[in-house]
């Protein structure tokens, strides 16, 4: 890969991206026991690793802990967003892997909160070589309930349009009305609070379209493509991806394995870190 940061990719390479060192343009941060399996947090759709920060330490001792933000998150580099690349979830696994790939990571904890845990399946399902095992955080494969093929996925497709039209007529005024719904502990307003923060932080062109893309997929059939053992965490009164979504995930993924947390809400990881690391520290 060349030195310089700016140089373009040969044309014939996929997409005609920007070649550009992971650790700057996704803003890689890398801790914890440099000896210890690599264990890889993603955040979810608005976040970015700082939404980590509860959960991540507790690992530091046995584990290389690798945090990033995706494009457009975080500190991450907005030029390194690319419209065709990052126009499906793919794209985004395909940085999840260049990050593995520069970082010479084998034998991967992948940790995927939301939307990224969909990301994660994508990035082991193209390289299993690379991945050992997957904890997925509330997960979902499709949020557009499909009744003729008997599924639900918690949002009607009339859900999912309003929901991107006001995101897109008003991305702050959507940002603080919906991060409390999405975090679910009204009676902890100052987590609400956090996550509204965060998303106001993501750069809103970028939001916006991510939010199609997240909000549109559906990976259903790629979960039954996965050979990497995975750990279903599926939070209680979750509007984002309910009780159900998380059965069906657990379901159609072989070999995976179910525990359902006391938490409520779409973010255990911020609204009850010590469940989540018990949990996967019991699993691992």
């Amino acid at each position: 890969m060349p030195d310089n940061l700016g140089d373009v990719q040969d044309a014939s390479e996929p997409y005609g991206y920007r070649d550009m060192r992971t650790t700057q343009r996704n803003a890689v941060t890398v801790t914890g026991n440099p000896a210890g399996r690599p264990m890889v947090f993603a955040h979810g759709y608005g976040c970015d690793q700082n939404m980590w920060r509860l959960v991540a330490p507790a690992f530091a001792d046995s584990h290389r802990l690798v945090l990033f933000d995706h494009v457009g998150s975080g500190k991450s580099d907005l030029s390194a967003y690319d419209d065709e690349r990052h126009s499906t979830l793919d794209g985004y696994a395909d940085d999840v892997l260049e990050i593995l790939h520069e970082h010479d990571l084998w034998d991967v904890v992948f940790v995927g909160h939301s939307v990224s845990a969909m990301i994660g399946v994508l990035a082991a399902i193209k390289e299993p070589e690379r991945f050992a095992r997957l904890v997925l955080v509330g997960p979902s494969p499709r949020y557009i309930n499909e009744p003729a093929e008997g599924y639900v996925g918690g949002f009607d497709g009339a859900d999912i349009d309003g929901l991107l039209d006001s995101l897109d007529s008003n991305y702050l005024g959507w940002s603080s009305t919906m991060a409390p719904v999405i975090m679910g502990n009204p009676d902890r307003p100052e987590l609400g609070e956090e996550l509204t923060n965060s998303f106001c932080r993501t750069d809103p062109e970028i939001a916006k379209k991510f939010a199609r893309v997240t909000f549109l997929s559906d990976n259903r059939d790629d979960l039954l493509k996965l050979r990497t053992p995975a750990l279903i965490l599926q939070c209680s009164d979750d509007v984002i991806a309910p009780g159900v979504v998380g059965d069906y995930v657990h379901k159609h993924t072989p070999g995976s394995t179910f525990v359902q947390l006391n938490a409520t809400g779409h973010c255990p990881n911020l609204s009850a870190p010590e469940e989540t690391i018990n949990a996967m520290k019991a699993w691992l």
